[in-house]
């Protein structure tokens, strides 16, 4: 599937849209459980919504972001983390997009500076001023994740909102002024009290939960021993590579990392 962004309706019509509608921050899927996804040739939805945006064509189709007062009949609402984990790669992207198109307009319909209340502008994802003239885009965060190894061993943790069981690598927002490296040296020796050498960048992934961009690195150990950050970490210790615990799917950048990084390191031993 492929997706191309826009922000402005090019004003003909795919005879299917993909309709991202959202009640109370959950994506809305068909029933029954398990039913899939797709686009629809009714637009009656649109005519709903309390906030409709267009976000692109997918495989050809129009995309749009709806915010809507109630799931209509034979309609479920579901969490998007557990949304996305359930749609092709392209679609779960798409959907996340539209996640965050839809929190930014419902968070700056008022501008920050002075007040007023803000109009949405055509050419650009941009909320402006009528009074003074300030824009609001919709807001990413960098993020940093960083995989800690040595041979053998990756450094793996756990936060006290994680799954049961579930351990991944460490990860943290970027503060201002940091750079990325920065960051990364930073958060790992916060979090786990361990210094870091050479870092190899991995990838980058979206992540709507919130705003996010994360930007995922290896980052090989060059010393300290694990202590964990009160609050943040509930642990955190070195895991064999044929000894790891429950880690995230690939559906995050975190799965991914974890394990093509290993393959990585093995390949070369």
């Amino acid at each position: 599937m492929r997706f191309v962004p826009a922000i402005e309706w090019p004003g003909q019509a795919s005879p299917q849209h993909w309709h991202l509608a959202f009640v109370d921050g959950q994506l809305l899927l068909p029933e029954p459980e398990g039913s899939a996804l797709q686009p629809l040739a009714d637009a009656a939805w649109r005519h709903a919504a309390e906030a409709v945006h267009y976000l692109g064509r997918l495989d050809g189709a129009d995309c749009w972001a709806l915010q809507l007062p109630q799931a209509p009949a034979g309609w479920r609402r579901v969490p998007l983390r557990a949304a996305m984990m359930g749609l092709p790669e392209a679609l779960a992207g798409v959907a996340g997009r539209a996640a965050q198109v839809l929190d930014w307009d419902r968070t700056h319909r008022f501008c920050g500076v002075c007040g007023t209340a803000t109009e949405r502008q055509g050419a650009e994802r941009a909320r402006r001023c009528p009074a003074c003239g300030h824009s609001a885009y919709p807001r990413i965060s960098p993020a940093m994740m960083a995989l800690v190894w040595r041979p053998g061993q990756v450094l793996l943790a756990r936060a006290p909102h994680f799954a049961p069981g579930m351990y991944s690598a460490l990860a943290g927002f970027v503060e201002a002024g940091e750079s990325i490296e920065q960051c990364i040296r930073r958060e790992v020796a916060e979090e786990v009290g361990v210094e870091v050498g050479r870092l190899h960048y991995y990838g980058s992934q979206s992540w709507p939960f919130p705003n996010s961009l994360m930007i995922a690195f290896s980052a090989e150990w060059t010393g300290g021993e694990i202590v964990p950050q009160p609050d943040e970490i509930e642990h955190a210790q070195w895991f064999d590579f044929d000894a790891l615990p429950r880690i995230p799917p690939r559906f995050s950048i975190s799965g991914h990392l974890i394990r093509d990084t290993i393959d990585a390191l093995r390949s070369k031993s």
